[in-house]
């Protein structure tokens, strides 16, 4: 039940996610389903470049395997150094990404988008081709996705590819004598490198933990923000029926009153017979 009540939330526009979100949990705890009521608590909303791509992924599903059957084509051809057929794949890449990225504005009803988004929404097809996580998460994601792996896998740029004048020169170059040593330099630089990219995996990481706790601090909000306008709402009731009965109460006590002085009258009248 969680996963198509999920499947409907990643469905809506971002702008109505929160509103969804707390009516989703809400219907989940009212059923007495807790974990799923926690899952979909849990959903981080999605910016506007992966919501665009959670469509696609979620209308068609043919969407997932078309990118999985060529990232699995594109790792065997980088695998065996084919360059001829990694520039074919490359090609393909790009007339699927872009086959793909018309499919998504099309599902998402998006005829305008700024350049930030849709870079977002290519490099998140990319990343899908590159990397099998990334392809599980397609449907529900929080956020544009980008390769970051080393080497150009995943890219769709031209340096993927190798023409046949580079391959001889690698050849020759792997007939030449083989330094005993890398140059120093080019060790230092190799490891400052892979120390970027790992503060780059880190500051990543760390920015999908602050938007995952900044969506859930929302979700709680908007809940909250919820149980409050609730209660103001039985609070003004509660107030009208207290100054109902207060009336009622004050009228009864005049009526008392009265009544008191008609039996006083009575006596009065009784005792002077």
């Amino acid at each position: 039940m969680a996963d198509d009540e999920l499947d409907s939330l990643y469905w809506v526009q971002p702008d109505a996610f929160t509103a969804q979100r707390t009516k989703l949990a809400a219907a989940a705890k009212h059923r007495g389903d807790a974990a799923a009521a926690q899952r979909i608590s849990a959903a981080r909303k999605p910016t506007t470049a992966a919501w665009i791509v959670n469509r696609l992924a979620l209308l068609h599903k043919d969407a997932k395997q078309r990118l999985a059957n060529l990232g699995d084509r594109l790792r065997a051809a980088h695998a065996a150094m084919d360059g001829d057929h990694i520039r074919d794949l490359s090609a393909e890449q790009h007339k699927l990404i872009d086959e793909l990225t018309r499919t998504a504005l099309e599902a998402a009803d998006v005829r305008k988008l700024s350049s930030t988004v849709r870079d977002g929404l290519t490099s998140t097809l990319q990343a899908a081709i590159a990397d099998p996580e990334v392809r599980a998460r397609l449907g529900r994601l929080a956020r544009a996705e980008r390769w970051s792996g080393f080497g150009a896998f995943g890219d769709a740029a031209p340096v993927l590819t190798a023409t046949r004048g580079e391959k001889a020169k690698a050849q020759s170059k792997q007939s030449r004598p083989k330094l005993a040593k890398e140059p120093s330099r080019n060790k230092a630089a190799h490891q400052q490198l892979e120390n970027l990219n790992a503060a780059v995996a880190a500051a990543e990481r760390a920015k999908a933990e602050a938007d995952g706790m900044l969506s859930e601090r929302q979700g709680e909000r908007a809940a909250a923000r919820l149980r409050r306008d609730e209660a103001r709402a039985n609070l003004r009731e509660a107030e009208r029926e207290f100054n109902s009965a207060e009336d009622h109460y004050d009228k009864a006590k005049r009526a008392s009153r009265a009544a008191a002085e008609l039996v006083k009258e009575a006596k009065a009248q009784l005792k002077r017979a």
